[in-house]
């Protein structure tokens, strides 16, 4: 078998491997992941995939021809939206899964144990990166329940301007942080004058001061040397607190996972998504939390979800965050069709409609709980939607905010991310790119196609390694160290 067709209704289909002309009826030369039609597709007729529509044909198509953007054009979509008729809510699972995690006072639980170095402005990122330097794996090798200081900084905090909804994202993303369970300390650096008010953050979110929640700011301190001489003296005096936690037996109802793709291909929706949308479907069975984001990769598939929200509400919700992003895309003179980037139509990818479908995936079966604003807490429990770009750390970030303590992170092309305080693990699309980033990839999605496992197999694969991880298992990209850099707030409107 040479190519993958996915519904009957389908007029494409896939190239498992490059296909020569001549092969499987090509008439081109087709490149593996690509597609090709199986039928003759008039101008402007839909194409079909996943027994839904991708594009519409921009001429006359024949069979065996080489489908891609050469040939393929986008619209926005015009949809009659259905709500609640698709509701296959999974019955509780038989057995509780446990994990080792840190129960915390406000009763959530962690799967890692950081203090994190939070900024309110740009301004204050350098004293933030020296105190968090400060604490090498030396220093810290006697707190041996700590994972480490983190600095997370950003480029925004002051000449925030229009509406609010950036200062307000950035006010929930630094809550956020502070508040995951995955971090035993906070302490928040400022420079004293910039729209970020430390003050009115702790105010608006009733964060209360103490010996784990620690401020202050480079103006009242007295300058830079000063403000990192006192910072490494505040995380010193956290360190033995922190380190006091012990991990203990906890429900694998208290995982909140974030379901990402980056670096996607033509088998991210035929593989690792689906795969990743079973254990999703395994984790809900326990009681716990998926939360899919990236508005702009569900666009032309936000159907399928309001078929599935719970309520009429979720899913009207849900379809007011996309016409935000079509004003938000139309104001700024994009088009929705931006995404896919350049490597995913090089894995395959033809239009967003093509992309979101198969991105879609990775939220399973079950039904829609709630929708989300960017790093908006997330309360409900079971499959769940938050706001975001489909820029990857930007988008963790809110969901690390929102109060995910793993992430699960598909790629086909191929990407090196990691995310602090809660670790990430990779699942590989296909196996030649599995063995090729080795050293970067946790689960090889790809035998799905070419060892002949199931989606179901791998599903399982994937929620047993999430039970290891959140007990202290590292994931290949915590080894490799990453995650100090991809704390990437989402900015949001003019800078003044």
């Amino acid at each position: 078998m040479k190519t993958v067709r996915l519904s009957d209704a389908d007029n494409v289909e896939t190239a498992i491997t490059p296909l020569k002309v001549g092969e499987d009826g090509a008439i081109e030369a087709i490149p593996r992941g690509h597609k090709l039609a199986t039928q003759t597709i008039p101008n402007g007729a839909p194409v079909l995939k996943y027994a839904q529509v991708i594009g519409y044909a921009a001429g006359d198509i024949a069979p065996g021809a080489h489908v891609h953007t050469h040939n393929l054009a986008f619209r926005n979509v015009e949809t009659e939206y259905e709500f609640s008729t698709n509701l296959r809510p999974v019955p509780p699972a038989p057995e509780i899964d446990t994990f080792l995690g840190y129960r915390r006072a406000s009763g959530r639980v962690g799967t890692r144990n950081y203090i994190a170095v939070l900024t309110s402005v740009n301004c204050s990122a350098t004293a933030a990166r020296m105190i968090a330097g400060h604490f090498t794996p030396e220093r810290l090798a006697p707190y041996t329940n700590v994972d480490g200081v983190v600095a997370f900084v950003h480029g925004t905090g002051c000449a925030m301007g229009g509406d609010g909804t950036g200062f307000q994202a950035l006010q929930r993303v630094l809550w956020g942080y502070a508040r995951n369970p995955n971090v035993g300390g906070v302490l928040m650096a400022g420079l004293g004058c910039e729209m970020m008010q430390i003050d009115w953050l702790i105010e608006a979110y009733g964060l209360t001061p103490g010996p784990l929640f620690q401020t202050m700011n480079i103006q009242d301190v007295g300058g830079l040397r000063k403000t990192v001489d006192l910072g490494i003296a505040k995380v010193e005096a956290m360190l033995p607190e922190v380190n006091a936690a012990q991990r203990t037996p906890c429900p694998a109802s208290e995982l909140m996972v974030a379901l990402q793709c980056g670096g996607s291909d033509a088998w991210s929706g035929i593989t690792a998504n689906p795969a990743l949308g079973y254990a999703c479907d395994l984790l809900v069975a326990q009681g716990g939390t998926g939360v899919l984001a990236e508005t702009p990769e569900i666009y032309g598939a936000e159907h399928l979800l309001t078929a599935r929200a719970a309520t009429r509400e979720i899913g009207e919700k849900l379809i007011g965050l996309i016409r935000w992003w079509e004003d938000y895309t139309a104001r700024n003179r994009g088009s929705m069709d931006n995404n896919p980037s350049p490597g995913n139509k090089a894995g395959g990818l033809t239009t967003i409609l093509e992309k979101s479908l198969g991105a879609a995936a990775k939220g399973g079966t079950t039904p829609l709980m709630g929708v989300y604003d960017y790093a908006e807490p997330v309360t409900a429990k079971g499959f769940v939607f938050m706001d975001s770009p489909g820029y990857d750390p930007a988008s963790v970030t809110g969901q690390i905010a929102s109060g995910c303590n793993l992430v699960a992170f598909t790629t086909g092309r191929g990407s090196a991310f990691g995310a602090k305080p809660s670790p990430s693990m990779k699942i590989a699309t296909n196996t030649e790119m599995y063995e090729r980033l080795s050293d970067d990839m946790d689960v090889n999605a790809g035998r799905i196609l070419t060892d002949g496992a199931t989606v179901e197999e791998v599903g399982r694969e994937i929620y047993d390694m999430w039970l290891r991880m959140a007990s202290g298992e590292q994931s290949k990209s915590e080894a490799e160290g990453l995650g100090d850099f991809e704390f990437v707030p989402w900015q949001i409107g003019a800078v003044m």
